[in-house]
């Protein structure tokens, strides 16, 4: 497109959207950076391959297990690991627990539940503390008070000792499990979205959508909610973790998951009897297996929060 004046024809210059890369090549630029950046840091890309490790535990069980879990032979009982038989075939690569169940088999198949129960929990917990810190914040008033209400009166409880109440209630089951402790994580998503609502339910994009005519939801889901995912996603890493260990400590206690599944924290408990006689492998596994496993969402929460912070990227 041309334009004339006294000097003659001249080209328009081009408009700055052009200019911009097209929403591939930055999102391409983006898992660029973070890869360079976990690569950089070194532990964030340990942490990335022991999750990647316990997700393919999980996943893939069943087909790695070599013995069905809840397999009991009380002749191979409590079998060290990589020990021999007569004939010189080692059965059990982890060993064996007191009612003669296979180590390794167990441990493959508990993966499958901290990781079903960490992650459902979060969801449930993220979904119900999202949209009350959503609504709180962006409503404020009566609103605000009561949803602010419920979470310190749920604080003021002692999150493992409500989750005893309720499960002695309910009684053992995954679902259960699931339910309780999701529903115990709300609080902190709610805090964090309805302190980031304040500060920007005034911003002029807000403003703008009002004044366009969009309906309260719209602006809440569709204009404010972008906008705070990045410490939600830092928060639900960290979160992950501490619901894994909550899990394991309520299995430890016998009133997670029942008997008949085997997770890490019931494996824990079933060592109590045998450590004295010094069996090692019963707890040291599924012990090692929580705290990797933990430590892992611990380190990518932390890289999470230092990668998603512009603040902290002249530091890095």
């Amino acid at each position: 497109m041309t334009q004339t004046d006294q000097d003659g024809p001249f080209l328009t210059p081009p408009a700055s959207a052009d200019l911009l890369p097209p929403p591939q090549a930055q999102r391409g630029d983006r898992w660029r950076a973070a890869w360079r950046s976990m690569v950089l840091g070194r532990w964030p890309l340990l942490a990335l391959a022991i999750l990647v490790l316990v997700s393919g535990m999980a996943l893939f069980g069943p087909i790695l297990a070599p013995h069905d879990p809840n397999r009991q032979n009380i002749i191979t009982r409590l079998e060290a690991p990589m020990q021999a038989d007569r004939n010189g075939e080692v059965k059990f690569v982890l060993g064996s627990d007191g009612m003669g169940r296979d180590v390794l088999s167990r441990l493959l198949y508990g993966a499958r539940i901290s990781l079903l129960v960490g992650i459902a929990s979060i969801a449930i917990g993220g979904t119900l503390g999202v949209a009350g810190g959503l609504v709180s914040g962006y409503y404020g008033g009566w609103i605000d008070d009561v949803i602010m209400r419920l979470g310190d009166i749920q604080l003021a409880f002692p999150f493992i000792l409500m989750s005893i109440l309720f499960l002695v209630v309910l009684g053992q089951g995954v679902t259960n499990l699931i339910l309780v402790l999701g529903i115990g994580q709300w609080v902190t998503y709610a805090r964090i979205v309805r302190a980031q609502v304040f500060s920007l339910r005034e911003k002029e994009f807000v403003e703008a959508a009002r004044a366009l005519g969009a309906r309260d939801l719209s602006i809440m889901f569709g204009s404010i909610l972008p906008n705070v995912m990045g410490p939600l996603t830092v928060i639900a890493s960290f979160n992950v973790a501490s619901v894994i260990l909550a899990e394991a400590s309520l299995s430890f206690l016998g009133l997670g998951v029942p008997e008949t599944v085997p997770a890490w924290g019931s494996m824990l408990a079933e060592s109590r009897d045998t450590l004295m006689a010094n069996k090692w492998w019963l707890a040291f596994f599924p012990g090692i297996a929580i705290v990797l496993t933990v430590l892992a969402f611990n380190i990518m929460g932390d890289w999470l929060r230092d990668f998603l912070d512009p603040r902290l990227k002249e530091n890095r």
